[in-house]
């Protein structure tokens, strides 16, 4: 069977491995979730315990949950590496090094914004505080990815791959929050510009948005929730 990959929206930060599947060029599948209703559903935790996308069913019908994982799985089918390097390549630990970082501090800086915004009730001095603690770690977050984008066009070389995909999906929190201007960090919009324009991204983003669109044809089509996870949900509430 093709890996089927949950993805969420709006806004979620899975949009970017859409965009990898689709410059990895193998067939897949895709489940769209909405992250509001339905990934809070009980029943969802029959795929992801945590309540949380992406998750990947592979091709063996096995879930597999957290982003880097399921980047590693991807780079390891990636026998022609048009999303990865040789994995003894200094390139390679490079990459592996930039995920982390965004997968980790990059995207844990967005924390007190997502929390201040989501707090139910409302709490106006907390979600105050929460903001102004929330733009200061994504500032500086930011900072110091600029310094590690060097000057090639995109984030490992000159072409995009995981580490861009792990990028694409998180950059755009930085205007829904209202954080800063994207030009303050000019390698990094350069890079998001660039991203942005590429057919795999317009996709990607198309499909989070439920529009459709043509993309390279290695996608297979979608599969409804109810589906997915009475065909591979696990019976146990914690599990995966």
């Amino acid at each position: 069977m093709e890996p089927i990959l949950i993805y969420g929206f709006p806004a979620g930060s899975s949009m970017g491995l859409v965009a990898a599947l689709e410059w990895l060029g193998k067939p897949y599948r895709l489940c769209r979730v909405d992250m509001l209703t339905e990934m809070r559903e009980p029943s969802y935790a029959r795929i992801n315990a945590r309540h949380e996308t992406p998750a990947l069913i592979t091709d063996k019908g096995e879930t597999l949950t957290e982003t880097m994982a399921i980047a590693a799985w991807f780079e390891a089918r990636d026998t022609e590496r048009r999303i990865s390097f040789d994995p003894l390549s200094p390139e390679a630990n490079r990459m592996h090094q930039v995920m982390a970082f965004i997968n980790t501090g990059f995207t844990a800086a967005f924390g007190p914004l997502w929390a201040a915004l989501e707090m139910t009730p409302p709490n106006p001095p907390l979600q105050a505080a929460l903001r102004e603690w929330g733009r200061e770690a994504v500032i500086k977050r930011h900072d110091m990815l600029e310094k590690m984008a060097g000057d090639a066009p995109f984030l490992t070389g000159d072409k995009p791959k995981l580490a861009d995909a792990l990028f694409i999906g998180i950059a755009r929190w930085l205007n829904f929050h209202e954080v800063a201007d994207p030009e303050r960090w000019p390698r990094l919009a350069a890079i998001r510009q660039r991203l942005e324009a590429d057919p795999a991204v317009i996709y990607a983003t198309a499909l989070e948005g439920g529009e459709t669109r043509p993309g390279s044809g290695a996608c297979l089509g979608h599969i409804g929730l109810a589906e997915l996870i009475d065909r591979f949900g696990s019976s146990s509430p914690w599990s995966p």
